[in-house]
C-alpha cells in the first residue's frame, strides 16, 4: 500500500467515500425513497431546514444540553476517579456504586430522572451526567492507579508544592487517561442527550427526530442526525483526537 493511501486523512476519506457508496447501493436496491432516499435527496430538505432557522436553532440547543452535560461529567469523573485510583478505602466503598451505575440503562436514568424532577432542562442535564460519570471515573481510577512512583518520589525530594505536582506531574501522566475518557464521553453523551430529547424536550434534534419519525419523513430523520453528526465528527477531529495526541506527546518524546 502506497503512503499516499496510509496518510490518516486520505484513509479517512476514503472510509467515507466507502460508506457513502453502501448507502447509495443500499438505497438503489430497496427503491424507495420514502424508505431510503439517495444522499442527494437529502440536499433539498437541508437547505429548507438552514433557511427556516429550524436545523440551527435545534442544533444548537443539542449542543448547548451536550455543553452542559460534558463539562459536569468529566469533572466529577476525574476526580471521583483520582480519588479510587489513590485511595484503596474510597475505591472500596465507591466501587459497588461504580457497578451499578455502569450497568444501570441511561433510559432508567432517564425515565427516572424525568418523573422525580420533572420535564425540564435540570433533569434533563442530570439523567446525562449521571450516565457518564461512572464510565470516566473507570477510566481515570486506571490512569491514577497507573501514576508512575518514582516521579512521585522525585516531587518529594524537590519538595514541589502540590498545585506544582498536581500540574508538572500528576496531569501530564493523566492527560491520556482523561483524553481517552474525553473522546469516548462526548460519543456516548450526545447519544444520551438524543434519547433525553425525544423522551421529554420540544426542541433540539433528537425532539426533531421524534417529531419526524411519527410522519414517517425518512429525509428529514436523516438530515437532522446527518447534520448533528457531522458537527461531532468535527469536534473530534479538530479537538478532541488532537487533544489526545498532545497528551500522549511526552510518552514518546
Amino acid at each position: 500500500m502506497s503512503k499516499t493511501l496510509q496518510h490518516p486523512a486520505v484513509a479517512r476519506a476514503l472510509s467515507f467515500g466507502l460508506l457513502l457508496m453502501f448507502w447509495i447501493a443500499a438505497a438503489e436496491l430497496t427503491a424507495d425513497a420514502s424508505v431510503l432516499p439517495q444522499p442527494w435527496l437529502l440536499l433539498g430538505p437541508f437547505a429548507e431546514a438552514i433557511a427556516s432557522g429550524a436545523l440551527p436553532y435545534h442544533l444548537g440547543m443539542t449542543l448547548w444540553r451536550v455543553l452542559c452535560a460534558f463539562v459536569p461529567a468529566m469533572a466529577i469523573g476525574a476526580a471521583l476517579g483520582f480519588l479510587m485510583g489513590r485511595v484503596s478505602a474510597v475505591d472500596q466503598w465507591l466501587d459497588p456504586w461504580l457497578v451499578v451505575f455502569l450497568n444501570l440503562p441511561a433510559l432508567v436514568l432517564i425515565v427516572l430522572c424525568y418523573l422525580w424532577i420533572g420535564l425540564n432542562e435540570a433533569a434533563a442535564i442530570l439523567a446525562v451526567v449521571l450516565s457518564k460519570v461512572p464510565n470516566v471515573a473507570t477510566i481515570v481510577r486506571e490512569g491514577a492507579r497507573a501514576l508512575d512512583p518514582s516521579l512521585g518520589a522525585m516531587a518529594e525530594v524537590y519538595r514541589m508544592r502540590p498545585l506544582a505536582r498536581l500540574r508538572h506531574v500528576i496531569l501530564p501522566q493523566l492527560a491520556p487517561f482523561i483524553a481517552g475518557a474525553a473522546r469516548s464521553g462526548i460519543a456516548v453523551i450526545w447519544k444520551i442527550v438524543l434519547v433525553v430529547e425525544f423522551l421529554g424536550r420540544s426542541s433540539g434534534i433528537g425532539f426533531q427526530i421524534h417529531f419526524y419519525f411519527q410522519l414517517f419523513d425518512v429525509a428529514m430523520v436523516l438530515v437532522y442526525a446527518l447534520s448533528f453528526i457531522g458537527v461531532m465528527l468535527l469536534v473530534e477531529a479538530l479537538i478532541l483526537q488532537p487533544s489526545e495526541r498532545r497528551g500522549r506527546r511526552w510518552r514518546t518524546a
